[in-house]
């Protein structure tokens, strides 16, 4: 069987992929900011900088959220899809959002637009990512839906109706946490590449009391550091 896991480069980092990835998954997992880990790992006796758990983010970060996706089980085929507005910079810019009937997030988009051609595009990008076609899609009543899903899923059961899309709407909730946790978002493309991590973490981490009890973990997290202790 063909695997798509890859080795990660440590090369040239003064700290073990045990404490790494440990750092990693505290930040995604939780809402907690870099100085947060940093005293956390420090009560732990690990003597490490804000700066340099925010390299390990960047770093590490999307390479674990890849391999997380790659190994979780196949999602549900009810998407419900929602659209939640950003300011950044004091611009206006749109959060798209999928998931699953089981509130699983299925991918996020961050677009300067919510018209017909936002709506394409994001669902060109679930379904390059998923490689599965939905059995029904729930919205509110956005026109560009519809007028996407015309086009690209015409024989998939389209319904619209604020009240039955109560699942997309909560997803939102741990973005809004983040979000005032950081002080609001820099740019669009730092909010496309931490919540396309955080949506990944989180999902895999949800219901796992430590990493070593969740699928598809890419690395070694908790029980390792506790031997090292």
């Amino acid at each position: 069987m063909k695997t798509h896991e890859t080795a990660l480069d440590y090369k040239g980092y003064r700290f073990p992929p045990e404490i790494i990835s440990h750092g990693v998954w505290l930040y995604f997992r939780f809402s907690l900011s870099f100085r947060d880990v940093e005293e956390l790992l420090a009560q732990r006796g690990i003597v490490v900088t804000y700066e340099t758990v925010r390299q390990w983010c960047l770093k590490f970060g999307q390479s674990y959220a890849n391999e997380l996706r790659r190994r979780r089980p196949r999602c549900g085929d009810k998407w419900h899809m929602d659209e939640v507005v950003l300011t950044i910079r004091g611009k206006k810019h749109f959060l798209w959002r999928a998931v699953d009937q089981d509130g699983n997030v299925l991918d996020i988009l961050v677009q300067s637009r919510r018209n017909k051609k936002a709506a394409k595009r994001f669902l060109r990008k679930l379904l390059k990512g998923l490689q599965y076609v939905p059995r029904v899609i729930i919205t509110d009543k956005l026109r560009s839906y519809g007028a996407a899903k015309r086009e690209i899923l015409p024989g998939v059961e389209h319904r619209q109706h604020k009240r039955m899309n109560n699942r997309a709407e909560n997803s939102h909730q741990p973005t809004r946490l983040r979000e005032k946790k950081m002080r609001r978002f820099k740019s669009a493309k730092q909010a496309q590449r931490f919540l396309s991590a955080d949506r990944a973490h989180l999902g895999a981490f949800s219901t796992a009391t430590t990493p070593s009890e969740c699928w598809g973990v890419p690395c070694h997290f908790t029980a390792s550091i506790r031997d090292m202790e």
